[in-house]
């Protein structure tokens, strides 16, 4: 399927991934439609990072998912919607549940209920690794079971639920995606790989973080939002829960250690107790197991993770101001 000329909604267009996803739509050909996050600031989030000509071919709309009245026109007209919209941060979760049920729940029924209305020909909703907790088994396939290891976790889960009784019980052309640990140019400050790379470059003596030996599957975000272009044309995965991820595991020690080879420094690791989840909470290893996809929208992940700490590493450089190490907490 060509995406040349075809109506596109994305919800979240502000943010890392969105924001990525709605350029990329542009490049094809796309009639893009950005949902950005309505504030009194006009802030167009990482938006602003996009080309002046990219950027003048979206259809820029700011509101807010939880109203159901202005989802409803949002998605008017949409051949695919990409619900990206949510809360993601995951320590803010444990202070402010109720904004995470709102938001990534009710928001995301508000999105399905829409769609079904207005017959929309494909939703593809965003999913994530947190919903598997601690895994199992070497590598997460689809059938992993769930496990809330913290309220985001348990607001996505609730929102993939939805998803899936909408497909189950009224045939929506519904499809969910669940990448892994996605990382990139435009992810926030506070996200482990931005944490560690920023500290580096600002020269600090040595790197604070939390624990160093959970296991993540850090996926390149252009390979993230080829596993979203993947899933949104590919018939075999409506109804479907598709993962995408790289396989390899990685420790966030080794993951740190790699970020100094790429900075040239090394230097000591610090570990700071306000920066562990709580016990229960930790997700100790998350190896995606991404066969269904390759089957099903024949996607496979393209770059290395030294690649993609490179691009980190060059976004921080050029834009010092958005990473200041000194205040990261939530």
């Amino acid at each position: 399927m060509s995406w040349q000329g075809k109506r596109v909604v994305v919800t979240g267009a502000g943010g890392f991934i969105g924001s990525h996803l709605a350029e990329r739509l542009v490049e094809l050909g796309a009639r893009v439609r950005a949902l950005i996050h309505y504030d009194a600031r006009a802030d167009r989030g990482n938006l602003e990072f996009l080309p002046k000509d990219k950027l003048a071919e979206l259809e820029i709309i700011s509101g807010d998912i939880t109203d159901p009245f202005f989802v409803h026109e949002l998605v008017r007209g949409a051949h695919t919607v990409f619900h990206l919209a949510a809360l993601i941060p995951i320590p803010y979760s444990y202070r402010a549940p109720a904004s995470y049920v709102l938001t990534n729940v009710q928001g995301t029924l508000n999105i399905c209920q829409a769609c079904r209305q207005q017959d929309i020909p494909r939703l593809v909703h965003t999913s994530t690794s947190e919903t598997y907790g601690t895994a199992l088994t070497p590598r997460i396939c689809e059938e992993h079971p769930l496990q809330a290891q913290s309220p985001y976790a348990a607001s996505k889960i609730g929102a993939d639920k939805l998803v899936e009784s909408f497909h189950l019980a009224f045939g929506c052309p519904f499809a969910t995606i669940r990448p892994f640990n996605t990382f990139g140019p435009r992810q926030s400050a506070r996200a482990v790989i931005p944490t560690i790379l920023s500290q580096l470059l600002a020269g600090r003596p040595e790197l604070r973080l939390g624990s160093l030996t959970p296991v993540r599957d850090f996926l390149f975000v252009a390979d993230t939002v080829e596993g979203f272009l993947a899933v949104g044309q590919a018939d075999a995965c409506i109804g479907h829960v598709t993962n995408v991820g790289t396989g390899n595991a990685v420790t966030i020690g080794e993951t740190a250690r790699l970020a100094m080879e790429v900075c040239g420094r090394s230097v000591p690791i610090v570990t700071e107790d306000e920066r562990v989840r709580p016990e229960k909470s930790e997700v100790m290893a998350l190896i995606c197991d991404w066969s269904k996809a390759q089957a099903r929208a024949g996607w496979a992940p393209r770059h290395t993770l030294k690649e993609g700490l490179a691009k980190v590493a060059e976004f921080i450089r050029a834009h010092p101001e958005r990473f200041r190490p000194e205040e990261y907490t939530i």
